[in-house]
């Protein structure tokens, strides 16, 4: 159970994971180095060998999970186990010429993934109709009544899409992928693995306490579990000796601001604010723009965790705080928090 404040001194410093050559070093390369999702795993398995088997590039793949679950990871993992170049691009920016000079340049086998599929422009998600179907674009040639259509062949290719909000993805453009692929928050087990495996890659002295209390605290999320190693191991090095000991550990996790359930200041201000200020339930809108915070970074990022951890739940009429963020956050639980459901 927790108190109204934040549970430390400021928002743990964000690292930039997706860059930074921290993450970078860590990714796994094979199906085999990725720990956790058994079941995502061997579905890829097997739809690799077949795709090898006969011949033919992969069908296209479709991955699902909340951020920081491992969809880009996964994706050049796919590119390595059926030997293939990786291309990459990012939905929301990329317009309709982008997409053509990308296609026309690729390879047989060439595996292309799209970040953020589901923000991709409509008309820039209807030109891969074809592509993904038939392989091949349709050019428009000329403008106006004498305007013409040329098909231009391309190489049989796979698209790997990578998602948060499957439902945003237009029907046809969605069932046009052949495998869907749907990443679970990890285990604190298999957290833990993770960490034990990263910490002897970075030379990092951990004690297995230690790892076990990062991994509860990581939020089910590979990337926070990183996040967490890169601060605690700073921590340690200025406070300390190195060594990542439990009393270490927790004493940087408290100072960092992060609870027994991983939960930071940006944390408490939510449900501070849902509960404080709007009686236990609120809109999106106005959870935004009391927090001052982007709506799709909270929808996004944060409430599927509170979901997972049944603090939240979403209504009709908003999101709700449960009876049990009331009793974590030390809030009387009233009829503010029940009428909902």
């Amino acid at each position: 159970m927790a108190n109204h404040d934040t549970p430390g001194p400021s928002r743990m410093p964000e690292l930039a994971v997706e860059d930074e050559g921290f993450e970078y070093n860590l990714r796994p390369e094979t199906l085999n180095e990725f720990i956790g999702q058994e079941k995502a795993k061997e579905q890829l398995r097997i739809h690799i060998e077949a795709a090898k088997r006969r011949g033919d590039a992969l069908e296209h793949v479709l991955l699902v999970s909340p951020p920081g679950l491992g969809k880009t990871t996964l994706a050049k993992i796919i590119a390595n186990e059926i030997k293939s170049d990786f291309k990459q691009a990012i939905g929301p920016i990329m317009e309709k010429l982008d997409l053509v000079s990308t296609l026309s340049n690729l390879t047989k086998g060439d595996v292309l993934f799209i970040d953020e599929i589901h923000r991709m422009k409509g008309y820039v998600q209807e030109s891969l109709y074809p592509a993904m179907e038939d392989y091949q674009l349709d050019l428009a040639i000329g403008q106006g009544p004498a305007s013409d259509v040329v098909q231009l062949s391309i190489a049989h290719f796979t698209l790997v899409g990578a998602t948060t909000r499957e439902g945003l993805l237009a029907g046809p453009f969605r069932d046009r992928f052949g495998i869907r692929i749907h990443l679970d928050y990890y285990e604190p087990a298999d957290i833990q693995q993770s960490i034990r495996i990263n910490s002897a890659k970075l030379n990092i002295e951990i004690e297995e306490e230690a790892e076990y209390a990062l991994a509860r605290r990581a939020r089910g999320t590979m990337r926070i579990a990183n996040k967490l190693l890169a601060n605690v191991r700073d921590y340690a090095e200025v406070k300390g000796d190195g060594t990542l000991t439990l009393e270490v550990a927790e004493e940087a996790l408290e100072f960092f601001g992060i609870d027994e359930r991983g939960l930071d200041a940006q944390d408490y201000a939510y449900f501070r604010t849902i509960i404080e200020k709007f009686n236990g339930r609120a809109g999106l809108k106005a959870l935004a723009v009391a927090l001052s915070e982007d709506e799709r970074t909270i929808a996004e990022v944060y409430e599927p965790y509170y979901i997972k951890e049944g603090l939240l739940t979403l209504t009709p009429g908003g999101r709700v705080a449960t009876d049990a963020a009331y009793e974590y956050f030390d809030y009387p639980i009233g009829k503010q928090s029940s009428l909902f459901y």
